[in-house]
C-alpha cells in the first residue's frame, strides 16, 4: 500500500521507518523551508534507525511535491506539531480524494477537526476520514541526518479517534497491525484530553525556568522532577481528568497510562517521572522560547481552559499555570487563541451537541 507520511521531524521518520518496513510504499512531505531530513533522506534513498527499532528502511520518495506523495495514497499521516496541523491540512487539501484515511498523530488538541476543516470539509463531511491519535507511538529523536534514535516504542496506551466516529473501526483495523500500541478511543476529546504534554511540560519547564536559562544542562526529568513538582504535577492532572469526567470520559491519570505505554514503572508524580526507563538521558531545552510553552501552553492548556470555561470545570491550577507561563514570556497565550472550540469553527455548538456529533 501506498502511505504518504507529512513532516520529516523525529516522528514522522520514525512513522517511515516502520511502515515501511512493514512492506508499505512510503512517500515522505514537508515544506520547502524544512529540507534537511528530506534531503539526507534522498541522499541515501531511506531512514537508519537504531534503538528498540534497529536498521535501514528504504524510502519511495521525499521531497515538497504534495500531489505525488498524495496521489492513489489511500493512507496519509500528518506527523507533527500543533502549529503544523492546519498548514498540512491546506496544502492537502486541492489534492484530497474521496476515501482517503488522514490521520493526524498526535491529536495536538483536537487536530482531527482542524485538519479536516483545513482540508475545505465540514464536520459533517464524510467523503474523507480524518483520525486523530492522543500521542506518538514513539520516543523518538533525530541524532544525525537521515537516522532516528527510538528510546521507547509503546507496547500501549495510544488511543486513536475519527471523524466520523462510526469509522474509528475501519481506521483502527489499518493501523493496528503496524501499531500494537493503538486503542480506540470514544472520541477526538478523548484522544485531546488524553495527551498529558500540556500537563506535564509547561509545569517542569515552569518550576526549573532558572536552570533553564542558566549555563548548565540537566536532565528534563531525571533531575527536574522533585517531590514539590509532582505536587504541581498531580493538581494539574486531577484537574484534567475533572474536565474529562463533566463529558462522561474516562481520562487516565498519567503515571498509569504512562506505564502502559512503556514509559514509567512506578505510579506517582515524582519518582515515578524522575527515575522512568522511558525519560532517561532527556536533557532540558536550552531555552523557554520552546514548543513545551509555545505549543503545550499556548495550545494546549489554553484548549483545556475552554473547554473547562463551558462545562462549568473549576480549574484554578491549570488557570494559574497558564497565566504564570504567559507572564513569563511576555505574551497573553489566553488571548492569542491559538486554539479554542471558536478557531476549530465550533462556536454555535454546545458541548453536548459536539458530543453528540463526534
Amino acid at each position: 500500500m501506498k502511505v504518504a507520511i507529512l513532516g520529516s521531524g523525529n516522528g514522522a521518520l520514525a512513522m517511515a521507518f516502520e511502515w515501511s518496513r512493514a512492506g508499505h510504499d512510503i512517500y515522505m512531505y514537508d515544506f520547502p523551508q524544512f529540507d534537511k531530513q528530506i534531503s539526507a533522506i534522498n541522499s541515501v534513498g531511506g531512514i537508519y534507525s537504531e534503538g528498540e527499532m534497529e536498521g535501514f528502511a528504504p524510502i519511495k520518495y521525499a521531497g515538497h511535491d504534495i500531489e505525488l506523495c498524495l496521489k492513489d495514497a489511500p493512507l496519509v499521516f500528518a506527523v507533527g506539531p500543533a502549529y503544523s496541523t492546519e498548514p498540512f491540512g491546506k496544502a492537502c487539501a486541492p489534492y484530497a480524494k474521496d476515501g482517503q484515511i488522514y490521520v493526524v498523530c498526535p491529536s495536538s488538541c483536537m487536530g482531527a477537526i482542524l485538519f479536516k476543516s483545513a482540508l475545505g470539509k465540514k464536520i459533517d463531511d464524510n467523503s474523507v476520514i480524518v483520525s486523530d491519535t492522543s500521542t506518538l507511538p514513539y520516543a523518538v529523536r533525530i541524532i544525525a541526518d537521515g537516522k532516528i534514535a527510538v528510546y521507547n516504542r509503546l507496547p500501549g496506551g495510544c488511543l486513536l479517534a475519527t471523524l466520523p466516529a462510526s469509522k474509528n473501526d475501519a481506521v483502527y483495523d489499518i493501523i493496528k497491525p503496524v501499531h500494537p500500541c493503538i486503542e480506540k478511543a470514544k472520541n477526538i476529546f478523548q484522544t485531546c484530553l488524553q495527551n498529558a504534554n500540556p500537563m506535564f511540560h509547561p509545569c517542569i519547564t515552569t518550576l526549573n525556568a532558572a536552570r533553564i536559562e542558566g549555563p548548565n544542562d540537566f536532565f528534563f526529568y531525571e533531575e527536574g522532577v522533585t517531590t514539590g513538582v509532582g505536587r504541581l504535577l498531580k493538581a494539574i492532572d486531577d484537574e484534567r481528568i475533572a474536565i474529562g469526567a463533566a463529558m462522561g470520559l474516562v481520562i487516565e491519570d498519567d503515571p498509569h497510562i504512562s506505564i502502559r505505554q512503556g514509559y514509567m514503572d512506578v505510579e506517582n508524580y515524582d519518582t515515578g517521572y524522575a527515575n522512568a526507563p522511558g525519560f532517561k538521558g532527556i536533557k532540558a531545552q536550552t531555552q523557554l522560547d520552546y514548543r513545551y510553552y509555545n505549543e503545550d501552553a499556548g495550545f494546549g492548556l489554553v484548549l483545556w481552559v475552554d473547554l473547562a470555561d463551558r462545562l462549568g470545570v473549576e480549574i484554578p491550577t491549570i488557570k494559574a499555570m497558564l497565566q504564570i507561563v504567559s507572564a513569563i514570556m511576555g505574551r497573553d497565550y489566553k488571548a492569542e487563541k491559538a486554539r479554542t472550540l471558536d478557531t476549530l469553527g465550533l462556536a454555535d455548538y454546545s458541548i453536548k451537541e459536539l458530543l453528540e456529533i463526534l
